[in-house]
């Protein structure tokens, strides 16, 4: 029975970068960081997030960098070749399927969890 489960918290690393297409399709694509106590640092864990269609949509306009955001999904690798050295590359990311948003309300500082 195989599962493929990523369940994650943290924090939104950078503003997300979305991409509309022609056929109405959004992707938007964003780095989430996820604290991890460890003996000699405090450094996070650095996660690349891929978010597609109306969940999209609600990452892009209301998610911002530092946002606290919790995400499930399942994991996926991009390959690609490097242009400059021809070697095959690879990199993990999280294809989200549910995002819920962790942080305070903007305008009344009562604390929200809405899920997407």
């Amino acid at each position: 029975m195989p599962i493929n489960a990523v369940t994650l918290v943290g924090r939104a690393g950078r503003d997300p970068d979305v991409k509309y297409f022609e056929s109405g399709t959004v992707v938007c694509n964003l780095t989430l960081a996820v604290d991890r106590r460890r003996r000699n640092s405090e450094e996070p864990d650095w996660f690349s997030l891929e978010i597609w269609g109306k969940t999209a949509e609600i990452a892009a306009n209301y998610v911002r960098k530092g946002s606290l955001v919790g995400i499930t999904g399942s994991l996926k690798f991009d390959y690609w070749q490097d242009r400059s050295t021809g070697a095959e590359r690879s990199k993990p990311v999280i294809r989200v399927d549910r995002l819920e948003l962790l942080g305070p309300k903007r305008e009344n500082g009562d604390s929200t969890s809405d899920e997407y």
